[in-house]
């Protein structure tokens, strides 16, 4: 009996299981449901940004908007640099919440808080894409997107009365979207004076807090109010327009901002030695500030005279007293050819003690090398006062403080009533000239004539030239000419000088704004620009 049950379960099974799969296949195939539609399949290019958010989320920004650029070199950087930055940060948050704890301990009568582990874990932040701000002015503005999935170990013990309390922070993860402004921009390294940093939206903070071995995050109630008081305390101190300031440097000192005046008269040369085979020489001096771009200031020229006598007073913007330098060179002109030196010499500034005349005899020399031969001859001599005068400590904390775009004052030996018209020729783009292409600006204004430095070879010249126009009065109805031309080259016989194109400013917003720094479209040109910054600077 036993073995026909056997047999006959065996059976059962054996034909319930074949059915069961006619069946099952039967319904496969002959019952489509109805709620079933065909998928559509489009290419990523037809989605906006918020449909791939809600297709991919992960998605990195350099693929979801075009204004973001793919930064990978700096996710592999930062991920090769991440133990020891790692090392260093925690260092730093270490040194920073020492004095913080040690004042706090004894105002709320704690025995004791310290870090029993502290680490930001082995997973560096992530950069999805980074986007990048052009603007006129002296500043780099940049926005990446970073997401950071961290797994730190963070633990903090205190102990108070007897008792000891554990905290400990796990499971961190930021996605923030910040923007980071580097400004100014200024010729000493690192390059930018200030670090400002704002926060384009409200950040994504979550993190597990455990108190005793507790997770606190795991209740949904404090869960939300934990969430909603971190991005509330964050958009209130750093969400954009507010921004967190890192000072790198003084501004001032980074941009060689004006510190005081140095007033010079040239009194008078002695002892020249002639430079013309008949007759004598006709000597003039030339002056310049050492790392001062203006051009350099002359005496008027005394002729077939080699104890001349001048007279003539200059001034001069001091930035850097420690490392500045006048320096001093006589010529004797030439009315063909080129004007032969006769002797140079330098002034320290450093060596005038502020606010005292001091007379100087200073020997012309040959070169300023101490090891050269030739300076033990005689040249003659030249003779001036200089005076040193630092502005005041005050004034300095002033402008400082009114920030690196403010408009500076014009010398005191401006005429009432008029004022300095100052004007930066910072660069040009997409010139373009039909034979050769050596640019440098030139400027008219009321018959005063200044030209850039040639830059040879370049349809994207950087000048940084600075002038300087006084005027007996404010030139609200006056325009500047501004033409761009094209040096020939030495070979430049039967190709001249070229015109790349121009522009008339019209110096009435200069007036009323008492800045303007903008590109203008050179007229002539087929894509030529020249960006020109211009102050009106007043007594």
């Amino acid at each position: 009996m036993g073995v026909v049950s056997t047999v006959l379960g065996f059976s059962g099974f054996g034909f319930g299981f074949t059915a069961g799969i006619v069946i099952g296949y039967y319904f496969f195939i002959y019952f489509q449901p109805t709620d079933v539609k065909d998928v559509k399949v489009r290419p990523l290019v037809e989605y906006d940004s918020n449909s791939l958010d809600g297709i991919l989320p992960e998605i990195p920004m350099w693929v979801k908007n075009p204004d973001y650029d793919r930064i990978d070199w700096l996710n592999r950087f930062l991920e090769l640099m991440w133990p020891y930055v790692d090392k260093a940060v925690c260092r730093m948050v270490q040194d920073i919440a020492k004095p913080i704890i040690a004042e706090n301990t004894a105002k709320y009568k704690i025995d004791s808080v310290e870090f029993e582990t502290l680490t930001l874990g082995s997973l560096p932040p992530t950069f999805q894409g980074m986007k990048v701000y052009v603007t006129e002015e002296k500043e780099l503005i940049m926005e990446p997107c970073l997401k950071w999935a961290a797994n730190p170990n963070i633990t903090v013990v205190a102990k108070a009365y007897g008792l000891k309390a554990t905290v400990q922070i796990v499971d961190l993860q930021v996605f923030a979207s910040p923007r980071i402004t580097l400004k100014p921009l200024v010729p000493t390294f690192p390059c930018f004076a200030n670090i400002l940093v704002s926060l384009m939206e409200k950040p994504h903070v979550d993190f597990g807090l455990k108190v005793f071995g507790a997770d606190l995050m795991a209740i949904p109630v404090l869960y939300k109010f934990v969430q909603d008081t971190i991005k509330k305390q964050v958009a209130s101190m750093y969400l954009w327009p507010k921004t967190l300031e890192v000072p790198i440097m003084d501004p001032s000192k980074a941009s060689k901002r004006p510190v005081g005046i140095l007033l010079v008269k040239v009194v008078r040369a002695q002892n020249l030695k002639k430079k013309d085979l008949l007759g004598k020489s006709d000597p003039y001096a030339k002056l310049k500030m050492s790392d001062d771009k203006l051009p350099s200031k002359k005496t008027t020229v005394k002729r077939s005279n080699l104890n001349p006598e001048w007279n003539e007073d200059f001034k001069f913007v001091v930035t850097d007293p420690e490392n500045q330098s006048l320096e001093i060179n006589v010529f004797d002109w030439e009315q063909v050819g080129k004007h032969e030196r006769m002797g140079m010499n330098v002034i320290l500034l450093k060596e005038l003690p502020p606010e005292e005349t001091k007379v100087l005899t200073l020997n012309l020399l040959k070169t300023m090398d101490p090891n050269d031969i030739q300076n033990e001859k005689s040249r003659g001599q030249i003779i001036l006062e200089a005076t040193y005068k630092p502005f005041k400590e005050e004034d300095m904390e002033k402008e400082s403080m009114d920030g690196t775009d403010e408009v500076q004052k014009a010398p005191d030996d401006t005429p009432a009533g008029g004022g300095l018209l100052y004007v930066v020729v910072h660069e040009a783009q997409d010139l373009e000239g039909k034979h050769h292409t050596n640019p440098y600006a030139k400027i008219i204004f009321k018959g005063e004539e200044k030209k850039t430095k040639v830059i040879k070879k370049n349809r994207d010249p950087r000048w940084e030239d600075e002038f300087e126009f006084v005027c007996e009065e404010p030139p609200a109805n006056d325009k500047m000419h501004v033409e761009v031309l094209s040096k020939a080259g030495k070979k430049g016989i039967l190709h001249g000088k070229e015109t790349l194109g121009y522009i008339d400013i019209s110096l009435a917003d200069v007036i009323s704004n008492k800045r303007i720094n903008e590109k203008y479209h050179l007229i002539d040109s087929k894509n030529g620009q020249i960006q020109i910054e211009l102050q009106w600077r007043t007594s």
